[in-house]
């Protein structure tokens, strides 16, 4: 059955199953059931530009859904008063599977994620005080507060629970890979075979299991200097993590450009071609990409076309489309 559901999560659109194929999720759902009024309520927070001061950006802002919410059009994520952030928005899926968010790792649970973008003040610019006044003062988040949560009270804590009931149902695992490797009668061309062959053996050291990452943080050659954005080492203070960024997963990547924490690649040729022959030494440089006096990832031309060919199969046109996850009505 696609996406790896059970029955009971076709009759209940709101019910979590983890793919059979994915590893064990590590969200709490026993502090955070996930519930239709809670799922609903967290969509149209999602949606709301009311997290942000000025009311213009929403969480759908930077994620958007047909392109796996991810952002398309900018490099680097835009926030209220045309602010420019320093970092590319990534893709929200699968996040509960995941232990840290974030290009730097800064959040290591899904419920603390939105505090992170609301505070920033390149990207909404809010407090969350200020947010919970503007909701009370609706009457329309009243009764899905209520309905939600069976009180009258709207707090920080509630409105983060509904948002993670929201983003922890976006689980994308329904691509034409999961079909083939879960027998499910899709077959893979030869093109495309000989890419998930040679993606295996120069590429799952990062990209491991069948989330496409290993949820690490390593320095994949991008500079040679830090001097704008040291990565993990902002959260750590160690400077052996100096230049390392979250390995972002695989999953819909053709659909998720720009590419890397800065989004300067704008291709997926581009990032192939900085893995072999533009990588760039220092302290911290990932160790699988250091090979002697050699450093990057050996392709030949036509490795490199196989696993472009094989990439394009990790497309989940399902999770794109389904209407749980659009903007609601009014």
């Amino acid at each position: 059955m696609g996406c790896g559901v059970d029955e009971e999560s076709v009759e209940n659109p709101y019910a979590f199953e983890a793919p059979p194929n994915f590893p064990a999720a590590t969200y709490t759902f026993q502090n955070n059931p996930i519930t239709e009024e809670g799922f609903e309520l967290g969509r149209r927070l999602f949606y709301d530009g009311a997290l942000s001061r000025d009311g213009s950006v929403s969480c759908a802002s930077c994620h958007q859904q047909h392109v796996a919410f991810a952002d398309p059009l900018h490099r680097l994520s835009i926030g209220v008063d045309e602010r420019v952030g320093i970092r590319n928005a990534p893709a929200i899926q699968n996040v509960a599977f995941k232990k840290f968010f974030f290009w730097d790792g800064g959040v290591n649970h899904v419920d603390f994620v939105p505090i992170a973008a609301i505070l920033n003040p390149l990207e909404m610019d809010e407090t969350i005080a200020n947010i919970v006044v503007k909701l009370q003062a609706e009457e329309k988040y009243k009764t899905r507060f209520r309905a939600a949560f069976k009180t009258d009270e709207i707090n920080s804590q509630r409105m983060l629970h509904a948002l993670s009931q929201f983003m922890v149902l976006m689980v994308s695992a329904n691509s034409r890979y999961d079909r083939y490797i879960r027998n499910e009668g899709e077959v893979l061309n030869a093109a495309e075979l000989r890419g998930l062959t040679a993606f295996q053996q120069k590429c799952t050291g990062c990209h491991a299991t069948d989330l496409f990452t290993n949820d690490d943080f390593r320095n994949n050659g991008l500079d040679a200097t830090f001097e704008k954005d040291n990565g993990r080492e902002r959260i750590t203070e160690y400077s052996g993590d100096r230049g390392k960024f979250k390995v972002p997963s695989l999953r819909n990547v053709a659909l998720t450009k720009p590419y890397m924490h800065d989004g300067r690649f704008k291709t997926l040729e581009e990032v192939l071609m900085h893995y072999q022959s533009g990588v760039k030494d220092s302290e911290t440089l990932d160790p699988l990409l250091r090979n002697n006096e050699t450093l990057g990832i050996a392709l030949s031309d036509q490795e490199r076309s196989d696993i472009l060919a094989f990439l394009l199969t990790l497309t989940d046109d399902s999770f794109i489309k389904d209407k749980r996850f659009s903007q609601p009505p009014n």
